[in-house]
């Protein structure tokens, strides 16, 4: 770990207080993390134990080589849709092999330093990203609630009494941890019945052995996981540099995006090994934690592996008893919070620009209708891409100078020149009714590409049609260089 991160675990060692905050956020994250990382395994068609295991060592291994202190790390959803179709096709044999090619991929990535591509996420598509996350977190909870007895829907309203209530009565425990502790307690002391964790999934105690590899590592093995390895890569990439990026704004503090692509590599590889499953940040428990927990350390990650480790272990009988209704109650709070209202606000949307209303609202319905927030993020950033083209294609002007004695033109241009605006640079020229001495003056524009360059010989042929010689001039050295080198060539 960096000195600053080992201060500030030490700090939070010295301090009773914030060791208690810590270690308490922890305890409600895992909690949290139990009955989505079942409901995950049933996707990628595991044993639920095998993702509760993966979960613990994921947690752990991130709390140490992880770049975003305070940010959880599990067996997650979007992971689980792809490595899904690869097990119900050829068997959950694969998913070893497959694991540990993604995690191979993802330290790649942060060797190579290709985090730095997240600034061209636009703002909009986070924005996008957040509110659709808080819609999946919610819905994915409802049916835990929806069409349930008069029961579970008294203990749901406990919950939120609890989880929003508690607050304004004390601060110093969580108010999560509360309402999972009282509402088991009330099931359990009356025996009611409601749906459990343990009716999501068996909770056998004890701990599984390593993964055992079931398939010869061969071509055909490599034809077979290497599509499942990528999309598991750069979507379990994707959305822990987005939740990073998120929880750095919550926290106002930095992180090291380089550092969490070569830790999830290297986590995935240990939770292929032993626990069998990949996985990536989880952005509902993330919350969780540094939102309702108020953690900022890796303390909380650690104590959040722990619990969620003893729970699946010695406490497993236990675990089982706790009401899925407090749990969904506690994630739709948490879906609620992190929804950006500030961005559906009327007055928001009267002054933000039309195309950034655009973007945000189809990552968001990319998001939801697929299920999965890689696929809502990259289709929000090639929309976002789409846009700015069309924008910048139309901002080139070529202001045209006819001089005094008729006998030539000048054509002053000013604007970016590339693929999308030379095409529209090519219907500025008046190539009939020009005299014989055509100069195209570029010292306010750059040549960005060869489309460009293709663009000005075709200008030139076309004017060379009508008897026209065309010259070029203005250029800077590297757009120079550039149109000398293909002019003719493409």
């Amino acid at each position: 770990m960096s000195e600053n991160n080992i201060a500030a675990v030490a700090t939070v060692l010295r301090s009773p207080r914030l060791l208690v905050r810590e270690t308490l956020a922890g305890v409600i994250t895992a909690l949290a993390l139990i009955p989505e990382v079942i409901s995950f395994s049933v996707i990628a068609g595991v044993d639920p134990k095998v993702s509760l295991i993966a979960s613990v060592v994921l947690c752990l291994a991130m709390s140490v080589l992880g770049g975003r202190p305070a940010m959880v790390t599990a067996a997650a959803g979007s992971v689980a849709l792809v490595i899904g179709p690869m097990v119900h096709q050829h068997g959950v044999g694969y998913i070893l092999p497959a694991v540990v090619l993604a995690g191979i991929i993802q330290i790649l990535f942060g060797v190579c330093g290709l985090a730095r591509m997240m600034r061209y996420i636009p703002r909009s598509v986070m924005t996008g990203f957040v509110n659709a996350l808080g819609i999946l977190i919610f819905f994915a909870q409802v049916p835990h609630i929806w069409g349930q007895s008069p029961l579970v829907w008294g203990l749901f309203a406990l919950t939120l009494v609890i989880v929003l209530g508690l607050p304004y009565v004390t601060k110093s425990v969580p108010s999560p941890l509360v309402a999972i502790v009282a509402v088991t307690a009330i099931t359990m002391g009356f025996g009611l019945l409601t749906p459990t964790v343990g009716d999501e999934g068996p909770m056998l105690p004890g701990l599984p052995g390593l993964t055992e590899l079931l398939v010869p590592l061969n071509l055909q093995t490599l034809q077979i996981i290497w599509p499942c390895a990528l999309s598991v890569a750069f979507v379990g990439l994707m959305e822990s540099l987005l939740t990073a990026k998120l929880v750095d704004e919550i926290t106002d503090t930095p992180s090291s995006k380089r550092r969490e692509c070569w830790g999830l590599g290297v986590a995935n590889i240990f939770a292929g090994f032993y626990g069998g499953i990949a996985g990536c940040a989880m952005i509902g428990q993330t919350i969780v934690n540094v939102g309702l927990g108020k953690a900022r350390s890796r303390v909380s990650t650690v104590a959040a592996g722990l619990v969620l480790l003893l729970l699946v272990t010695v406490l497993s009988e236990i675990m089982a008893q706790i009401p899925m209704v407090v749990l969904a109650g506690i994630m739709m709070i948490v879906a609620v919070k992190t929804l950006d209202w500030h961005s559906v606000r009327p007055a928001t949307l009267k002054h933000m620009p039309v195309p950034e209303t655009l973007v945000m609202l189809v990552t968001v319905a990319a998001t939801v209708a697929t299920g999965n927030l890689a696929i809502g993020v990259a289709g929000g950033v090639v929309f976002a891409m789409v846009l700015f083209a069309r924008r910048v294609a139309h901002v080139v002007r070529a202001e045209r100078e006819l001089a005094a004695d008729g006998q030539s033109v000048r054509y002053t241009v000013r604007g970016p020149l590339f693929f999308a605006s030379s095409n529209d640079l090519f219907e500025h020229f008046n190539y009939a009714d020009d005299p014989a001495q055509v100069t195209i003056d570029l010292t306010h524009a750059q040549i960005w590409d060869a489309s460009t360059v293709a663009m000005l010989d075709a200008i030139e042929t076309r004017y060379a049609r009508h008897n026209a010689t065309v010259t070029i001039e203005g250029l800077d050295l590297r757009s120079r260089n550039f149109h000398q080198r293909l002019s003719g060539k493409v």
